[in-house]
């Protein structure tokens, strides 16, 4: 009786540990799917990006003649963020385009 009482808690253990891990990687995965769906979804206007950043340098270029240097350095990190992102855009859309990414 004590062998099958044990054999028996090791048992529903082992079928709620699984249940319990395998709950939460089943929902994982469907958020993370549709997180990369949306992120797919995304198109970035590259050529807005680059007059964006022109724009920001010539105003930095003005502000700095003019004397003041924190609104151009401020200009400048601005123009930097947006690089960041054009250069993210330009490798998500070359990593799309190859087969086996990597």
């Amino acid at each position: 009786m004590t062998k099958r009482f044990s054999a028996l808690a090791v048992s529903a253990a082992i079928v709620g540990g699984l249940l319990i891990t395998s709950v939460p990687a089943h929902a994982a995965t469907s958020a993370g799917q549709g997180a990369v769906s949306t992120k797919a979804a995304i198109r970035c206007d590259k050529d807005q990006m680059r007059r964006q950043i022109a724009a920001l340098k010539d105003k930095a270029a003005q502000l700095k003649r003019l004397g003041e240097t924190a609104a151009a350095r401020k200009a400048l990190n601005e123009a930097a963020a947006i690089q960041k992102k054009l250069n993210a855009c330009i490798k998500a859309e070359e990593d799309a385009s190859k087969p086996f990414p990597g």
